[in-house]
């Protein structure tokens, strides 16, 4: 067989202590992730980001730095999953917009109450990457380097908002 890891992208969003995430049916089991999926053909890393939040939470965000890149292989499962993690800031809520199939609700929760909640968390990924945020971890966008002729452009500046990268 061969081996096909799965390339994701997330948002870590911070508001007043709180960060974003997402309560989601897994496997019919409740759980809790940040807002998050799976890399799509033709978007740079950036606008999978933003576009996943906005789909899952109706958040326009703006990232700000490249988080980390995160390996992760579920016992269950024989694929693994490859998390490029994304700080943003929240700059616009649509409460009116239906969120993606699967996602109860949006909800913001402190650190305290992440972990209170260990056993609803979707991975590891989770708690790791709010750990990181908290110890000040951080990488500048600059650091990706989308070279497909379609993708190659510039990284968006920190002050374009996302629903200006979602626009045509």
């Amino acid at each position: 067989m061969a081996w096909s890891p799965h390339v994701t992208v997330a948002c870590v969003v911070e508001r007043d202590g709180k960060f974003l995430f997402v309560e989601e049916i897994v496997n019919d089991r409740l759980v809790l992730n940040q807002p998050s999926g799976h890399w799509e053909a033709g978007e740079t890393l950036l606008e999978g980001a933003i576009r996943e939040t906005f789909e899952e939470t109706g958040w326009d965000v703006r990232p700000t730095a490249l988080l980390g890149i995160y390996e992760y292989q579920p016992p269950e499962l024989d694929y693994c999953f490859l998390r490029f993690a994304f700080l943003a800031e929240p700059l616009r809520h649509h409460p009116d917009r239906a969120l993606d199939d699967g996602i109860a609700r949006a909800v913001w929760l402190s650190p305290d109450e992440l972990r209170a909640a260990a056993e609803r968390h979707r991975s590891p990924m989770v708690q790791r990457c709010v750990e990181d945020q908290r110890r000040g971890q951080r990488f500048p966008l600059t650091l990706l380097a989308h070279l497909t002729p379609a993708l190659a452009r510039p990284s968006p500046s920190p002050l374009t908002s996302s629903a200006a990268l979602r626009e045509p």
